[in-house]
């Protein structure tokens, strides 16, 4: 293998990620013409055109799929080798990249990363908060921090902390709707819609001695942003669904009442997944534990919120 073929492949990798060569050139401090002419030199020692060009994105060919594919399995294994030459040493160090939802990202992981550098200085930390998921292996990433289990058979997870899926509204909004006695009778309320990835739009499922009931909702209201709908509830605008760890200061207070507390919804338990090794870095494996810790303290108190939950509206 020549000696510059790991940052070639990096090259590349950057390049599919940001479909872009002046942003990958950008990100590896280079001149946009010298990452043009490295993506010549590369397509012409292969003897094969990797990307499709336009004016304004670029897109992988077939020949570049199966390079990147390839690219990013190679990547994660020099990684790992040094991983494993590098694990005697007594404190972590080396580049450690996270990625995380966007909200919480910003809100409670990027203040724990904060905390996580004072304590481990050579340890170089890069957070990158995206609204979807993203595929760690081929894009390089060490651990993800995301709620709902891991998609992927080719990751580890652990689980950081349990988190329940209520059903909610505020008490201005039921002292004029009233509140639904039964899943069915939420097709005729107001229901503010939280859209995430590729779920079904305004499709609620409820649970309830082992028996499903699906129920078809609409409302005004929607947004992909848990912090938006979450304001919308509290301003009475309509019934909602979101996490205990949303939810847990406002059903204690009072702002919101929890709806159908005999019907469970789908968890949203916060998980740290990450590519399956039989061996983890120092940086890694530190982190996680650093996390673990972290969530165990702050998870939220179920007792106040299910005192909260029983209330009746």
């Amino acid at each position: 293998m020549k000696t510059d073929t790991a940052s070639e492949l990096t090259f590349f990798v950057l390049v599919a990620k940001h479909g872009s060569l002046s942003a990958a050139a950008r990100e590896l401090d280079m001149t946009p013409p010298a990452a043009t002419k490295r993506l010549a030199q590369l397509e012409q020692r292969l003897g094969v055109r990797l990307v499709n060009r336009t004016t304004r994105r670029i897109s992988l060919t077939s020949e570049g799929e199966t390079y990147l594919r390839h690219a990013g399995r190679i990547l994660e294994q020099i990684r790992e080798m040094e991983d494993q030459v590098a694990s005697s040493r007594a404190e972590p160090r080396g580049v450690l990249r996270v990625n995380a939802t966007l909200g919480f990202g910003r809100t409670v992981i990027a203040p724990l990363v904060s905390e996580y550098a004072r304590t481990h200085p050579d340890v170089e930390v890069q957070l990158e908060v995206t609204d979807r998921p993203v595929d760690l292996v081929e894009q390089g990433f060490d651990l993800a921090v995301r709620f709902g289990a891991p998609p992927d058979s080719r990751l580890s997870a652990r689980r950081l902390m349990t988190n329940r899926r209520f059903l909610c509204a505020s008490p201005a909004y039921l002292s004029r709707h009233g509140a639904p006695q039964r899943p069915a009778d939420l097709a005729a309320h107001r229901c503010i819609i939280h859209r995430q990835n590729d779920e079904a739009y305004g499709v609620w499922r409820f649970t309830r001695n082992r028996q499903t009931e699906v129920v078809k909702v609409a409302g005004a209201l929607a947004s992909n942003d848990g912090d938006i709908v979450l304001g919308w509830a509290l301003d009475g605008h309509g019934i909602l669904i979101r996490s205990e760890w949303d939810l847990a200061r406002y059903l204690e207070t009072g702002r919101l009442r929890r709806l159908l507390p005999a019907y469970t919804l789908a968890p949203a338990d916060l998980f740290v997944y990450y590519p399956s090794r039989r061996h983890l870095s120092a940086r890694v494996r530190t982190f996680i534990d650093f996390l673990a810790r972290r969530f165990e303290a702050r998870a939220p108190r179920r007792a106040g919120a299910d005192t909260a939950a029983a209330a009746s509206p």
